[in-house]
């Protein structure tokens, strides 16, 4: 879902703020262009609004419980937020640990996140700590659009990433017991 709003007169391109419609082509001649809703809904509180906040509801984005499950994770900008919480649990938190202070989680858990550039990489470091202290459970790879190119010269997104990894992915995907997530 997206709304239409006035960007004082002018276009605007959300990823770097130039003066000209942006890359989907979400421009009006009246000067207003499309953009994202919940975000920019939040930006455009005032000082002591009033804001209801409500928790998921139902089955959506939990993890299988399952322990041996494969979860490959897909994350754009903030849509890492979820994939952090499900990392936590699986490598960090106590919910996550057996009385011993062994890990319940066993299977493989395989992030890929996309930004437009190297210094919107979130939570770098704590991918490198899984990584090092789990190097058989966790695996993450970075798409920086603007900043690296595959080999054919394409622009890096996750999906242009997840193609230099096909034959693991679909050995993968062929399991029942993998789960894919997406959020950004």
């Amino acid at each position: 879902v997206k709304r239409v709003v006035d960007v004082r007169g002018q276009y605007a391109n959300r990823e770097v703020g130039e003066d000209k419609p942006d890359k989907a082509g979400t421009v009006f001649a009246d000067k207003k262009v499309y953009r994202g809703v919940c975000s920019n809904h939040i930006c455009d509180f005032s000082l002591g609004d009033d804001v209801l906040i409500t928790g998921p509801t139902g089955a959506e984005m939990l993890l299988p419980e399952d322990q041996d499950s494969n979860i490959i994770m897909l994350a754009t900008g903030t849509g890492i937020a979820p994939m952090r919480s499900y990392m936590r649990l699986l490598f960090n938190d106590k919910a996550g640990a057996n009385a011993d202070g062994s890990r319940k989680f066993k299977g493989l858990a395989w992030l890929f996140m996309g930004v437009p550039f190297a210094k919107s990489l979130l939570y770098d470091d704590e991918h490198s700590d899984y990584k090092a202290k789990y190097p058989d459970q966790f695996r993450y790879d970075y798409a920086v659009s603007r900043e690296q190119k595959n080999a054919a010269g394409q622009k890096m997104y996750i999906q242009t990433k997840m193609a230099e990894y096909t034959e693991d992915l679909w050995q993968l995907m062929q399991k029942p017991n993998t789960h894919i997530f997406m959020c950004g």
